[in-house]
């Protein structure tokens, strides 16, 4: 009966989805399992067109056909907005400003904002969460975060994956986990938002990191050191910023580091092992043809260390590589000699 209603609940929600690369194509395929009605703001009019033609998206999981039935694919912003109170973002960290420059508080009235982001807000150094709220006034218990270990590759040909869904409300929690599970999505619930969206940034860093080892031609013995390490980085950081009791070795945090550091789907472990191999950042930006979020985040993350002052080696290397251009070479022997 308690599942009768609940899914009726479901089906009363209006749901929009905002973005379409890779993870955003991943999300309205889970969504798309359980909901009869969903917004797709795709930006790009000519991708909107072409999935409107043939339900494939021209540039991301192309082998996954979408249920036009179910969609309203659109590339109007303020449509999607307005016509919908539980919204997904899955833009690159990067575009988010700009994006919604010309939205307001108003706009976002009572809306639940469902950040599939992975990244940080270069601008503010801020955790979507935080710019969320602060920008257009929405109240962190309305504020949900999706974390891994999920590629959206394995998405696209159903293989089991897992997903836990961050929010102070732990109800609203439970109702984007009913929204995305399915046959082969399996779905946990958090109330830690901002640890489980900090660590989503830190993860793509070291995935960065593992990246560049592996290009340089360190073997699997000292990844598994350099992710240990990680992991331990990653709690001291997220303690200092945001201190309760959470359990770093659950998949929500260490699970999701794992995938994003050793997968082949991984575009910031493929954008770090170029940096290995030689290739400039920016070479490696245009080959990618992809946001590797780690880039933009390791800039923000030593930003907001300035404050907090936790001792985030892999993360300096990192950023000592790719801004300060640093040899690879020269950072990662001096990393490598502190790691334990």
């Amino acid at each position: 009966m308690w599942a009768t209603e609940f899914k009726e609940h479901l089906e009363k929600r209006r749901v929009g989805v905002i973005g379409s690369g890779s993870w955003g194509s991943a999300i309205v395929k889970m969504l798309t399992q359980n909901l009869e009605d969903v917004h797709w703001f795709v930006r790009n009019p000519e991708s909107a067109e072409h999935l409107r033609n043939y339900s494939h998206n021209p540039k991301y999981l192309q082998s996954v056909e979408f249920d036009l039935e179910k969609l309203h694919i659109t590339s109007d912003l303020k449509e999607v907005v307005h016509n919908c109170d539980v919204l997904f973002m899955v833009t690159p960290s990067a575009f988010i400003v700009d994006l919604f420059s010309e939205l307001t508080k108003a706009d976002f009235s009572n809306k639940i904002i469902v950040s599939a982001i992975k990244g940080i807000i270069p601008e503010f150094n801020a955790i979507p969460a935080r710019y969320f709220h602060k920008t257009f006034d929405i109240p962190y218990e309305q504020i949900g975060m999706i974390s891994g270990p999920c590629h959206a590759e394995e998405v696209a040909l159903e293989r089991l994956s897992y997903l836990t869904i961050g929010c102070q409300d732990e109800d609203i929690a439970q109702e984007i986990s009913e929204m995305l599970a399915c046959r082969f999505i399996k779905t946990t619930v958090s109330d830690d938002l901002f640890g489980t969206e900090l660590c989503a940034v830190l993860k793509n860093i070291y995935a960065i990191a593992s990246g560049i080892f592996s290009g340089l031609g360190y073997g699997d013995n000292f990844q598994a050191v350099l992710i240990a390490n990680a992991i331990q980085e990653a709690e001291s950081f997220v303690d200092a910023v945001n201190p309760i009791h959470r359990d770093v070795l659950s998949s929500a945090y260490l699970g999701d580091l794992l995938v994003t550091a050793y997968s082949k789907f991984s575009r910031n472990r493929t954008f770090g092992f170029m940096i290995g191999k030689g290739y400039s950042v920016k070479t490696a930006q245009l080959e990618m043809d992809m946001i590797a979020e780690g880039y933009y985040a390791v800039n923000s993350i030593m930003e907001m260390n300035k404050k907090f002052m936790v001792e985030i080696p892999i993360c300096e290397a990192v950023y000592n590589i790719v801004y300060e251009r640093i040899s690879p070479y020269v950072e990662t022997k001096i990393l490598a000699d502190k790691l334990s």
